[in-house]
Formats: C-alpha cells, structure tokens, sequence
C-alpha cells in the first residue's frame, strides 16, 4: 500500500494492547533491551504475536473499519538491536514483513490496512526528565527512521513521547524520510505533556518545522483524561482540537506516575470502554481511536461495534 492512499478523512480502529497482553502470555520472554521485537524469531513468540495481530485484522474486517497496525519495533533502535545481539539481523524490516505477510492473509480487507512504523523515546517514556534534547534525538532516531522507511511502512509513528524536546527531534527524524508522519504525546488532564509543556506549545512548536507531521495522537491516556487535556481552557487550544486526530487510550484513568508503580491489571469493563472512546469522534472529531495499556481484543471488539454503528 502506498502513502499515497491514506486517507485520515475517515475513521480508523487502531490497535489495542501487544507488549502488555505479551507480558501476561505463559511461555512468553519479552527481551530486556527490544522487547517484543525479536519474538519474530522464536517460534512461540512469532506464534503468540501474530495471535494478537490477527485478533485486531478480524476485528478490523468484521466490522469494515479501515486499521492502523504498528510494527513491533517500539524499541527497536540501534544501540538497543546491537545490545541484543542482533547486530546482523534487519530488525525493523523483518518485523515489517512479519505484519504485512499477516495483513495479506485478510484478502480485499488487507487495502484498509495501514502499517506505520513504531518509534518512540530513547529511555522510559513516563520519564521526561531522561529525553533526550532536540539535536541528540534528531541523530539518534534517524537510523531507526530510515531503517523502517526502506522496509516499506506507509507512515511512521512515534508514540508515547513525554517531553517536547525529543519529540521535535524525533520528528526531524521522520521528516527526513520523506514518509507522512504522526506524532504521539502522553497527556496528562492539566492540558499538558509529562514534561510540562502545554499542548497548545508543544503543537505550535513542532508544526513550525520545515515539513510538520501528518498529525498528532495522544496515547496511554485514558479517555477521561484525554476529554479534559484536550478541552482544557489555558493549555489547550482550537489549534489543538484540530491537530489532534486520536487517541489509543488506556483503560484506567491513572496517573503515569501510578501506572508505572501498578502491579496488578486495571481494567475497565469492555463495553463501558467502548462506548466512551468511541463517543469521541462524534464529540471531538477523533478520526483514529484505538487502545492502549489494559486494552485487549474484548476492548477493540466493542469498540469497533460502536464506531460502525455510528
């Protein structure tokens, strides 16, 4: 699929919940440098990924949504591929053809999905205090950026961004490719970025670069929150209401800071998730809204139930 058929005049079901939903799976071992990268080459971990992979390309066909699919590259940068010892392997690029092989078992229904490839922060993205300054994120994600344009991704996406120095790095980054691009903040209910820059800021800031993103999401970010954030009277803005377009959002209203301290799985009933995120297209105009932490396929089902009956 080209860049040039995306189209996000439309509403798409974005995925829900991979590294979390791995984490819990028996038998499952997520690598303490890439993650859920390197399970495409382990039987079972290829097996148990392209499990959840499918659940949301059914998902997607049975209710004729068009979809927005991730590649499991979220930390699947330089350092952390050579820290792995997985120097010699194409990381990104295989675990781009992992997803398409998947997308293409779904026939006609594979030309509504879109395969974006995953980014984000160098270090923990609850923790803006450790992102990197504009000029050291524009080096550094610029090999992972290019890693994933010539794989064949439609678009990039770099998500769960908590600070707006990286971000405005990053999306130097993305830029350079020549691919359309989103960018994803965490969002807190003040109005704000982790870091503390208001949206309205943060937004106004990386739209001045010489080719702006494509638009903006806001991820791991309950629903609740996101309607305050991106309502909020002093740190949003009109600007931001239009540049936003979505959110992958989170099943408990929690704090960063409590999520990240959390051992046991907040839930939040699948249906009562469903209706509330999906009321956000009508509301606010959300054309992308998938989910997030302790979202599973019971959470998109119901989900995509209500945006196709919309």
């Amino acid at each position: 699929m080209s860049s040039s058929r995306i189209d996000l005049r439309g509403t798409y079901l974005g995925e829900g919940a991979v590294i979390e939903r791995l984490r819990r799976m028996a038998g499952v071992s997520l690598d303490e440098h890439v993650v859920n990268s390197a399970l495409i080459y382990d039987e079972h971990g290829r097996d148990a990924l392209a499990t959840i992979c499918r659940q949301y390309l059914e998902i997607g066909r049975r209710y004729d949504l068009p979809l927005l699919l991730s590649t499991p590259t979220w930390r699947a940068g330089r350092e952390r591929i050579a820290a792995a010892g997985l120097a010699g392997r194409d990381l990104n690029g295989d675990n781009y053809r992992f997803l398409d092989a998947l997308r293409q078992e779904y026939g006609s229904y594979s030309h509504k999905v879109v395969i974006c490839g995953l980014m984000s922060c160098r270090e923990d993205a609850y923790k803006p205090e450790e992102a990197l300054s504009t000029a050291e994120a524009a080096a550094f994600h610029t090999w992972q950026a290019e890693a994933l344009a010539a794989a064949g991704v439609e678009l990039l996406l770099a998500a769960t961004l908590p600070a707006l120095s990286e971000a405005t790095g990053l999306a130097m980054a993305l830029a350079a490719t020549g691919l359309p691009y989103l960018i994803s903040f965490v969002a807190r209910a003040e109005g704000t970025l982790l870091d503390g820059t208001p949206l309205a800021s943060a937004i106004d800031s990386i739209d001045g670069l010489p080719t702006p993103p494509l638009a903006y999401l806001i991820n791991c970010t309950h629903a609740s929150v996101f309607r305050r954030a991106i309502t909020h009277e002093r740190n949003s803005s009109a600007d931001v209401r239009k540049r936003v377009i979505g959110l992958l959002a989170n099943t408990a209203a929690l704090s960063p800071e409590e999520l990240d301290n959390c051992t046991a799985l907040v839930e939040e009933a699948p249906d009562v998730f469903g209706a509330d995120v999906a009321a956000l297209q009508p509301e606010l105009g959300m054309r992308i809204l998938g989910g997030c932490c302790g979202t599973d396929d019971r959470h998109l089902e119901c989900l995509a139930r209500h945006l196709a009956a919309a």
